[in-house]
């Protein structure tokens, strides 16, 4: 019998195969259909970086990264993309050959947890709606600490973490079990966020609330989640723009 994370993890690949192989990257029509807003503010400071890295973890098929390759490639920039899925390396793989940028690309097979973080080593790590699909809360601590590790001084994280997940069936409006190993009220996943990088410089720091709708296991699933937006830099905090 699969036990609750090996459950959730059957879910969110059948899922993620089904979005991959219904919708083309970069097409309307669903969340493939450009990268995530805060994406692009931060790139255009790595512009004129040569030989910057990029982290991606969590990557898909390719939403962010591939965006981010496309621009710091001509510096000789590279971005690492870590994702679990064959599904979304494949593709990953086969979009990056037709966007011509297969030599910025480099895929990673491998659970985030999991992952061997080179130190000091990235100036930008990404993880957009990635590391609450760790295991536990004592995962999620550990690989944040793990990427902080990894970026050089004066480097950025960009992050997108889920809290306070529920889903409901649209049919009968039944609640069910959240498809999501961590899933901590926003309060805790800002407490645990706000200790984690006390010595860094907040950037951006938003809670957004936000619902929709997505399939699974062949029924239509309303989803709602308190989405914490942060933007840090490996620097000390300026003023008073970080608060516990």
């Amino acid at each position: 019998m699969l036990n609750r994370v090996e459950q959730i993890r059957k879910s969110e690949k059948v899922y993620h195969d089904y979005v991959y192989d219904h919708h083309v990257l970069f097409e309307e029509g669903s969340w493939l259909h450009k990268p995530v807003s805060m994406i692009k503010g931060t790139l255009t400071s790595f512009l004129d970086i040569p030989n910057v890295r990029v982290l991606d973890l969590g990557c898909g098929v390719g939403r962010n990264s591939i965006p981010i390759a496309s621009e710091i490639q001509k510096n000789h920039g590279k971005v690492v993309c870590v994702d679990l899925l064959d599904s979304a390396l494949t593709k990953l793989e086969r979009y990056s050959r037709t966007y011509g940028i297969e030599h910025a690309i480099q895929p990673v097979k491998s659970d985030i947890a999991a992952y061997s973080f080179p130190e000091n080593h990235f100036q930008w790590i990404v993880a957009i709606s990635a590391l609450e699909h760790v295991s536990s809360v004592q995962a999620l601590t550990g690989v944040l600490e793990k990427m902080k590790r990894a970026t050089k001084k004066g480097g950025v994280h960009s992050l997108i973490v889920n809290s306070n997940v529920e889903e409901r069936c649209v049919e009968t409006n039944q609640r069910i079990e959240a498809s999501i190993e961590v899933n901590l009220p926003t309060k805790n996943m800002e407490n645990l966020l706000n200790k984690t990088y006390r010595n860094w410089n907040v950037l951006t720091q938003t809670v957004k609330p936000l619902s929709f709708n997505i399939l699974q296991e062949q029924k239509e699933v309303r989803l709602t989640t308190n989405a914490i937006t942060l933007v840090v830099k490996n620097e000390m905090p300026q003023g008073d723009g970080w608060h516990e």
